[in-house]
């Protein structure tokens, strides 16, 4: 599995990270829960992503890999939905970071990002210092933020984040062309995690799902008129995200070991040739020049 640097952050990361929101739900047996983060490691991933509402992943992820803790880097968010503190407040920061250390069962979390902190939110700057609290003490390696659109565009351009998270794949390119892409060349970027690289995965459904989470990316599926060349979609989505300018890691999720070695398999085949990068982009030109991210 192909390592490479994590914005200035120092750290090292696989092209494809593990994102371990579905290993959190209550019907993923424990079993299945350690194959897949066992894994994952074991292929040579050594990203793995969660979130302090991912039901029981952070206490999943403690529980099967605390004795490998050294071998991965932790990546969590929180700000939001603590007992006792009103959300998007230095204490509910600074609790969140407390309960996620006990969870996962670190003395480390490598980064912690504001999970989709509003822009007006992220202006007060009390967030961030409450961030860089936790880094002086040594409980966060890395401040970092999660969003989208213009959310991601002011925590971006206020210096203050070491790494983002956003949405990028075929059907959602306004983070990367607005925001990632024209960093990608300088040294002081941040560290940049792709999430949703399969685009919640829109070709397996014959119709529109409606109400389904993923109607608005089967829209822009559907819109696109994409020519896969011969290629599986899951295999093209994947390659284009993993190998956008400025993304550094691409997470996939999943709790089903057969999933992720399918990911891990069309990780392997490279970036896109060029003439197929060409044909997305002059779909994405065509028609979806003008669409936001999702969010």
């Amino acid at each position: 599995m192909e390592q490479r640097t994590f914005g200035r952050t120092g750290l090292r990361v696989s092209l494809l990270g593990l994102g371990a929101g579905q290993i959190g739900e209550t019907d993923v047996t424990e079993e299945d829960a350690a194959a897949v983060l066992h894994g994952a490691l074991d292929a040579g991933i050594t990203l793995i992503d969660t979130a302090g509402s991912y039901g029981l992943s952070e206490e999943r992820i403690g529980r099967h890999l605390s004795g490998r803790r050294d071998e991965f880097v932790l990546s969590t968010k929180g700000g939001q939905a603590v007992d006792g503190h009103a959300d998007w407040t230095p204490g509910a920061v600074s609790a969140g970071i407390d309960r996620s250390l006990r969870l996962t069962r670190s003395d480390r979390l490598d980064v912690f990002f504001l999970h989709s902190c509003p822009a007006d939110v992220l202006r007060r700057g009390d967030l961030q210092d409450a961030l860089d609290t936790a880094v002086a003490a040594g409980k966060v390696g890395v401040a970092g933020y999660s969003g989208d659109n213009e959310h991601l565009a002011a925590a971006a351009d206020s210096g203050r984040f070491g790494a983002i998270e956003t949405s990028i794949n075929v059907v959602d390119q306004a983070n990367l062309r607005r925001v990632v892409a024209p960093a990608a060349a300088d040294d002081g970027r941040p560290g940049v995690i792709a999430k949703r690289p399969i685009a919640n995965a829109p070709w397996r459904f014959a119709e529109r799902p409606v109400g389904h989470y993923g109607e608005l990316y089967w829209e822009r599926f559907r819109a696109l008129d994409l020519d896969p060349a011969g290629r599986p979609w899951n295999e093209l989505f994947l390659r284009f995200t993993a190998w956008a300018p400025g993304v550094d890691t691409a997470i996939v999720g999943t709790a089903k070991p057969d999933h992720l070695r399918r990911n891990l398999e069309a990780a392997e085949r490279g970036p896109l040739p060029d003439d197929v990068l060409a044909a997305l982009d002059g779909a994405w030109q065509r028609v979806g020049a003008d669409w936001p991210s999702s969010t």
